[in-house]
């Protein structure tokens, strides 16, 4: 009989409610659902967050009539982040991406706290009921950019501006190798580590070090121009990461593994808008068109890009990926075997490097 009672009176709630509704005036703007949005950087950076921004303003584009965005940048990683995501919720944030791994931790503990809002977090491993991750298979294109690399050096000597020992850098710097290798047996790719994200100073004192030791082209994990500035000014190439560098430095730059984060945060919200949205773990490649080959430069041969082209089909087909057997680590011993392909969880706990890096990884 409680349960009953209790029925009812549910009932007759929702049945207010919606009479209640059916007598208001259109939505205006303040109804919009808020969707937030944590940077690690300024928008302008003309890196990692100049692309969740263009994401962003892709979004409002797309559903501007139904949502309303906020962004706070400059957010450090760690403890201090959780203080920037709860503010946002407070002030009516319904879905919020945080946009960097160091937010992992916080998000997840804003999200205890606010059950009926939906978070995601980017290239984290923790999701609860209403959190979930994203990321995007970018050791594709940084594979097919070393294929370019691995052609067009003369020195047999890349140089890789590294950021941080974790394992989303150290994928992609073997992901790169094995392109250079594909094509260029005799290449080696030297790292050098900034443990930085965005530090133009810093970054570029590294390629300048590995310009210094012959590097001929260079490579970068990082955020800044500044490694392809310091190429060109060397008379060198480049291959830029985040966005298309070429549009900021010239044709020095061959490409760029670039992101474009617009097309999930679209299909996000709207997930969320229908009532769809659950909990997931979303790793998108090529064939979601979230990470993509920025134009090659036209400094590079016609023969080299249609081999990239051909790579790149085969990684949309499904039928090949770049980390499938044989493959070594630098001390010749085969981690993965002809005719077998990592798994995810192997490839996302990566912490070894291919044979063709020249260089250690350091603890965290």
């Amino acid at each position: 009989m409680k349960t009953n009672k209790l029925l009812i009176f549910s009932v007759f709630l929702v049945l207010a409610t919606a009479i209640s509704a059916c007598g208001s005036t259109a939505p205006t703007s303040s109804e919009k659902i808020k969707v937030a949005f944590i940077y690690i950087g300024q928008p302008g950076d003309l890196g990692w967050t100049y692309e969740h921004e263009r994401g962003r303003l892709m979004l409002e584009d797309q559903l501007g009539d139904q949502v309303e965005t906020i962004t706070v940048p400059d957010v450090p990683e760690g403890p201090d982040a959780e203080k920037a995501i709860r503010d946002v919720v407070e002030a009516g944030a319904k879905i919020v991406f945080t946009t960097s791994f160091g937010y992992m931790d916080p998000t997840i503990a804003v999200a205890e706290q606010y059950p009926d809002v939906t978070f995601e977090h980017c290239s984290g491993y923790k999701t609860s009921d209403n959190t979930s991750t994203y990321f995007g298979r970018i050791y594709q294109p940084r594979y097919l950019s070393g294929l370019v690399a691995g052609s067009m050096t003369e020195d047999n000597f890349i140089g890789y501006v590294a950021a941080f020992p974790i394992p989303e850098v150290v994928r992609g710097i073997n992901a790169f190798t094995l392109g250079v290798k594909t094509v260029n047996p005799d290449a080696n790719v030297h790292v050098v580590w900034t443990n930085t994200w965005y530090d133009p100073v810093k970054e570029r004192e590294a390629a300048v070090a590995l310009l210094d030791e012959g590097a001929d082209i260079i490579a970068q994990h990082q955020d800044t121009t500044e490694p392809q500035k310091a190429a060109k000014e060397y008379g060198k190439l480049s291959v830029g990461y985040d966005a298309d560098m070429a549009q900021f430095v010239g044709d020095s730059v061959l490409t760029s593994p670039v992101w474009n984060w617009g097309k999930y945060y679209i299909m996000t919200v709207q997930n969320v808008l229908d009532g769809s949205w659950e909990s997931h773990q979303y790793w998108g490649g090529l064939a979601d068109d979230v990470v993509m080959l920025a134009d090659l430069s036209p400094l590079v041969p016609d023969d080299v890009s249609s081999l990239v082209e051909s790579e790149k089909e085969k990684l949309i087909s499904g039928d090949w990926d770049v980390f499938c057997g044989p493959i070594s680590d630098q001390e010749g011993n085969e981690i993965v075997t002809k005719g077998e392909c990592m798994a995810d969880g192997d490839m996302l706990g990566m912490a070894w490097f291919v044979d063709g890096v020249v260089g250690t990884i350091p603890a965290e």
